[in-house]
């Protein structure tokens, strides 16, 4: 793509993150860029509070978006992966340092400089603008493949939701047929934690403070078991019977209650992000040798080893497809939980030339 060519997209311009058509310029084509057309775009958690600016770092304009499912419509000259027509993914981040430790152990998502997909500022000064638009223009390096036959709206959200919970699980050998996986949270990471952990083979646990979400856990998402995280007697019956937990709930709770559910030397992997500290006392982890890990998406090769399996088995998010004029409507029911689990723009089908 020409350099200066315009884009169209969907950005929040000021605090209160209402959304609005914005044209912006992309970068010109590198030799190792891909100008990717986008089809669907999931909506995170992240891309709420970053339009809000709640976390206080939104660099307005923001176009979010990093669940992203599109096909290739054009290469540099350096490039050997990918070709036109190819369907492809971008997920949280489309650069890193590529020089540091974590790059170099090919785990770049915990890269120190990473170059986040939308509200970050590029190597080159410019405002990186997400998946909430017609076009991207990425490096190779940072693009994945899409498996044949995913549907292309569901696959969306592995890119940031599936990654986030797959990648824990083989990090710390929470994909053994047969080990007890406990899931914090029935939202748009914790259904994918199910989704998983049952085609890992495992036992599958859901921890919620909602009783209500227990036919849905049980009987439509394939879980074994359902704990009411707010009924001591079955914390209590269910305590040392889980090997590992993802919690994947971003309000602030307590987790020595999940800390009391893992066997000696379980592992609890935090990947929901409360804005409000956790209280970890000592007692809680020594005894029993415990281990409390976080995890931020995944790396490059994660991500497609990830998408693989997902191809493999079956794998995509329950979506609800929305076309752009819905946006700031699903931001809304987004803020209400007001979705299962995960809302996925139509971008392709939205006509954002002509919103603009």
């Amino acid at each position: 793509m020409a350099k200066g060519t315009p884009a169209t997209g969907w950005a929040a311009k000021d605090p209160s993150g209402v959304l609005s058509p914005y044209s912006f310029s992309r970068r010109a084509l590198k030799d190792d860029d891909v100008t990717i057309k986008v089809l669907f775009c999931g909506i995170c958690h992240t891309d709420l509070h970053i339009a809000k600016n709640e976390w206080g770092n939104a660099l307005y304009p923001v176009v979010p978006g990093h669940e992203i499912v599109g096909v290739v419509t054009d290469a540099g000259p350096g490039v050997k992966n990918f070709k036109a027509g190819d369907t492809v993914g971008v997920g949280y981040f489309v650069d890193s340092c590529r020089s540091c430790v974590s790059c170099g152990s090919g785990h770049e998502n915990h890269c120190p400089t990473l170059v986040l997909t939308s509200n970050a500022v590029d190597y080159d000064g410019a405002t990186t603008q997400g998946g909430f638009s017609d076009v991207l223009v990425v490096d190779q390096g940072y693009v994945v493949r899409v498996p044949e036959g995913l549907p292309l709206d569901g696959a969306a959200p592995l890119l940031c939701a599936g990654v986030t919970v797959y990648s824990p699980m083989m990090e710390f050998g929470l994909n053994a047929p047969g080990k007890h996986l406990g899931v914090v949270g029935l939202g748009g990471l914790g259904h994918m934690a199910v989704k998983f952990g049952k085609a890992f083979g495992m036992t599958v646990t859901v921890i919620s403070s909602s009783p209500s979400k227990r036919e849905e856990a049980v009987e439509r998402l394939g879980a074994d078991a359902f704990l009411v995280s707010q009924d001591p007697e079955q914390m209590k019956a269910a305590a040392g019977t889980m090997d590992g937990i993802i919690d994947t709930v971003s309000a602030g709770h307590p987790i020595v209650p999940l800390l009391e559910l893992l066997k000696p030397r379980g592992q609890l992997v935090v990947v929901g992000a409360p804005s409000t500290p956790l209280e970890l006392p000592a007692y809680a982890i020594i005894g029993g040798g415990k281990r409390v890990a976080g995890n931020l998406v995944g790396s490059i090769g994660s991500c497609q080893a990830m998408l693989d399996f997902a191809g493999k088995h079956g794998i995509t998010a329950d979506v609800e497809v929305v076309k752009m004029d819905y946006v700031n409507t699903a931001v809304e029911r987004l803020e209400r939980n007001d979705v299962r689990y995960r809302f996925v723009i139509d971008v392709a089908g939205s006509q954002l030339g002509a919103a603009a």
